[in-house]
């Protein structure tokens, strides 16, 4: 079976390793071999090696090299990352998150919760 997640211009990726971990961002221009130049609404555009990059099946219909403006206007009229966020792959990233996100007492809230529906 042919590879369906190709490192393209337009091709969604999340950052998976470095300060940026979890963004979602969008391949603009391929840089050499190992680097792909990636831009997001709201990050500043830099290359980042392919390694730290998990490729996602979304990809956005955009020119090579396209300007901030236009890369805004073109996520947001594919809505690749509100698709992402629904996929089961979003939806666990969420929840690991929000999970991160707790207290000690809503983590208690939640323990007890649990207990409550074993019985």
């Amino acid at each position: 079976m042919p590879y369906t997640r190709l490192v393209e211009v337009g091709r969604v990726a999340m950052i998976n390793y470095g300060k940026d971990y979890g963004k979602l961002v969008v391949i603009v221009d391929i840089v050499d071999g190992s680097r792909a130049l990636c831009d997001a609404p709201g990050m500043t555009r830099k290359p980042i090696y392919y390694k730290r990059l998990a490729i996602t099946e979304f990809k956005i219909d955009i020119p090579k090299a396209v300007d901030k403006k236009d890369l805004v206007s073109a996520v947001g009229s594919s809505k690749a990352f509100e698709k992402f966020a629904a996929t089961t792959w979003g939806k666990k990233l969420a929840a690991k998150k929000a999970k991160a996100g707790l207290s000690d007492f809503d983590r208690f809230k939640k323990m007890i919760a649990k207990k409550a529906a074993k019985k």
